[in-house]
């Protein structure tokens, strides 16, 4: 079997703001909640079988106490925040299994659902659907991939190493030294991304890399400065390091709890409070072709 995991809160974002504006009968805008559904529905229609979404309920975490500078809920508008909850329950409505989390992070319920796919000798392949460079990490090999689905570009171990000059373990120090704005940690001044591949390519982590640049098996430029920067603010990077990496503890779940069977008996009510009551229609009609 193929397992998809599916960021829902990337989804939620990019139809929002690629949508024009809906409003429900109660004045609630609801454009990404039906633009995510259609296009759960179309993965559906293509054949997927086991699938579970990941969403942030709430956009604060656990690292929010690690780092003050780490990203919050402020400034989110309010009619994109309000369309969580909705999608979450519309999505449930679908029988499509749902990964809200509060505590934690939706990429470290990825994560977490990757590993527990991963260890199940029933699946043969897992798909992240996500184009987050942080779910980078948790590719491994041919077998659990990273599909960035608007795109439509496939990542393996190779196509990680490709793309940022790191294999997939080194993700999270990749991103310790180049920083990450998403998440709001800085990273480390004057290390860019291809100065931290250079190094990480030989050294793999922070800790392997020589204090003295002289030591240094790679060519890179401005290596004293660098490593003079790497010196000072080397807790830093490993504090930011932590930031990055995903846990594998998130969930619960497992691969049986994925599966989809079909919908609810009030997801067409959903599908009219949504204007797309034509999609409880398709969705019988997957169906009756399993």
């Amino acid at each position: 079997m193929e397992v998809h995991l599916l960021d829902g809160t990337y989804e939620l974002f990019r139809h929002h703001f690629a949508l024009p504006s809906s409003i429900d009968a109660e004045g609630i805008e609801i454009a990404a909640v039906r633009g995510v559904l259609n296009s759960v529905v179309t993965m559906l229609d293509e054949g997927v079988t086991h699938i579970a979404v990941a969403t942030d309920h709430t956009v604060d975490s656990f690292r929010n106490a690690m780092y003050a500078g780490y990203k919050t809920g402020e400034g989110l508008e309010e009619e994109l925040f309000l369309q969580f909850a909705i999608l979450e329950d519309a999505l449930r409505s679908l029988g499509v299994c749902v990964l809200a989390m509060t505590e934690y992070e939706a990429d470290d319920a990825m994560a977490s659902a990757a590993r527990i796919a991963g260890n199940d000798e029933r699946v043969s392949l897992v798909h992240l659907c996500t184009p987050d460079k942080d779910l980078s990490q948790c590719v491994e090999g041919d077998r659990i991939v990273q599909v960035d689905r608007r795109r439509g570009e496939i990542r393996n171990a190779d196509g990680v190493r490709a793309k940022f000059g790191v294999s997939p373990e080194s993700i999270p120090d990749w991103l310790a030294l180049t920083g990450d704005t998403a998440d709001g940690f800085p990273g480390l001044k004057g290390w860019g991304a291809k100065s931290s591949a250079l190094v990480l390519q030989e050294y793999l982590h922070l800790e392997n890399i020589p204090r003295d640049p002289s030591q240094w098996t790679v060519q890179v430029r401005g290596a004293a400065r660098l490593a003079e920067t790497f010196v000072a603010c080397f807790e830093d990077a490993l504090l930011f390091r932590d930031l990055a990496t995903l846990r594998y503890d998130a969930i619960s779940s497992g691969v049986d709890d994925w599966v989809w069977t079909g919908p609810r008996s009030d997801f067409q009510s959903w599908c009219d409070r949504l204007g797309v009551g034509r999609l409880s229609q398709r969705v019988e009609s997957i169906l009756k072709q399993r």
